[in-house]
């Protein structure tokens, strides 16, 4: 399982043209499933996030969890795309779509995460904040 952790003063996410869900301060997580994970992986996962060190204390340095703070959550499995060899990428190592959407939505239940529409084509806004982008692994 891996994530893209981007901080963020605000995030949303519209299918169709239509918001579904936004946040204010917190972190957007574009989270992807590959073969093998599990509801450990995404167990440990969430809580690698929910533990992350990155906003700002009282100095001024990144020293403080999400605590209060929002999360939204976005599926994207081309987080596994294979792209060491031509020019077009491969998904074979993401999970397929029965296994990965429980695993989304157990990761996303963790964190209590505002979500995405699984397997809909989604239009993301963000404000990254810092910028602070990190890339995390079960």
């Amino acid at each position: 399982m891996r994530a893209l952790v981007q901080r963020v003063s605000s995030a949303s996410v519209s299918v169709g043209g239509e918001q579904i869900a936004e946040i204010g301060p917190g972190l957007l997580v574009l989270l992807g499933v590959g073969e093998g994970d599990s509801e450990e992986a995404a167990e440990r996962l969430a809580g690698k996030v929910r533990k992350l060190r990155v906003f700002d204390d009282a100095e001024g340095q990144m020293n403080e969890p999400l605590g209060d703070r929002e999360v939204l959550a976005i599926i994207q499995f081309t987080l596994y795309a294979e792209t060491s060899k031509g020019n077009r990428p491969s998904y074979t190592r993401a999970a397929r779509p029965e296994v990965a959407e429980p695993l989304y939505e157990a990761f996303c239940s963790q964190l209590g995460a505002e979500r995405g529409v699984f397997g809909a084509r989604m239009a993301v806004e963000l404000v990254n904040e810092g910028p602070v982008t990190l890339l995390l692994e079960a």
